[in-house]
C-alpha cells in the first residue's frame, strides 16, 4: 500500500496531460518526418529568433516546448517534468499550474531569443527544457520558503540535483542553456508571486 501511494504521487491529472501533449506531438512528428532535423523542427513551430521577432510568429514562443529533438530528448524532460511537476501541481491547483507551467514554457524561449541574439549564435531551439527548469526555480522558492524542506526534498539535496542538472547542461555540446536558466529564474519568481498572492488572500480574509 505505501508504495502504491508513493508510486500515485507523481500522477497529478494537469501534469501527466501535459507530458502527454509532449510525447503525442513528439510521436505525430516522428511519422511525418525527422525530429533531429532542425528544418522540419523549424517549420513544425520550434523557435528561431528571426521567425519570432521578423515574421511577427510569437507562437513559436510556447511551441517549441512541447517539440523534440528525438526520442532521447523527449525521455530526458518527461521524466523530470513528471517527478518535479507533481510537487507543484499538489501545491498549487490545477489552474495555478497550469500558469505556472505556460509562463515558464515562454519565459525560458524569451531568454533563450534574448541570448542568441546577443551572442549572434542562432540556432533553431525546442524542448520543454524550459519548463523542467522553471519547475526548479519553484521548488527552490517552496524549499527557501519552508526553511529548507518541502515534502521529502532538502534544500541540500535539492541544491545539489539543481547544480547536476545546471552542469550536465554546460557540458553537453548543442544544449540551449539560456533557456534553462531563464526558465529556472521564472520559475523562482513564479514561485515568488504565488507566495505573495497567498498572503495578500489571506490579508483580505482577514
Amino acid at each position: 500500500m505505501a508504495n502504491r501511494m508513493e508510486e500515485n504521487r507523481y500522477i497529478t491529472p494537469v501534469n501527466i496531460v501535459f507530458a502527454l501533449i509532449n510525447a503525442v506531438v513528439y510521436v505525430v512528428l516522428e511519422i511525418m518526418g525527422d525530429t533531429t532535423d532542425a528544418l522540419f523542427m523549424y517549420n513544425h513551430g520550434a523557435m528561431y529568433p528571426y521567425a519570432v521577432l521578423q515574421d511577427g510568429e510569437w507562437y513559436r514562443l510556447l511551441t517549441s516546448s512541447f517539440l523534440h529533438f528525438g526520442l532521447a530528448h523527449l525521455v530526458n524532460n518527461l521524466i523530470l517534468l513528471i517527478c518535479l511537476g507533481s510537487y507543484l501541481e499538489r501545491r498549487y491547483g490545477k489552474a495555478r499550474y497550469i500558469i505556472l507551467y505556460l509562463v515558464c514554457a515562454v519565459g525560458g524561449s524569451l531568454v533563450s531569443m534574448r541570448h542568441m541574439l546577443y551572442t549572434q549564435d542562432i540556432a533553431v531551439s525546442a524542448g520543454a527544457s524550459g519548463v523542467v527548469f522553471g519547475m526548479v526555480g519553484a521548488l527552490l522558492f517552496l524549499v527557501l520558503q519552508n526553511k529548507g524542506r518541502f515534502e521529502d526534498l532538502s534544500l541540500r539535496r535539492f541544491l545539489l540535483m539543481m547544480a547536476l542538472a545546471l552542469y550536465n547542461g554546460f557540458a553537453a555540446a548543442g544544449v540551449d542553456n539560456a533557456a534553462h536558466v531563464g526558465g529556472l529564474i521564472v520559475g523562482f519568481v513564479m514561485g515568488a508571486v504565488f507566495f505573495a498572492l497567498e498572503k495578500l488572500a489571506q490579508a483580505v480574509r482577514c
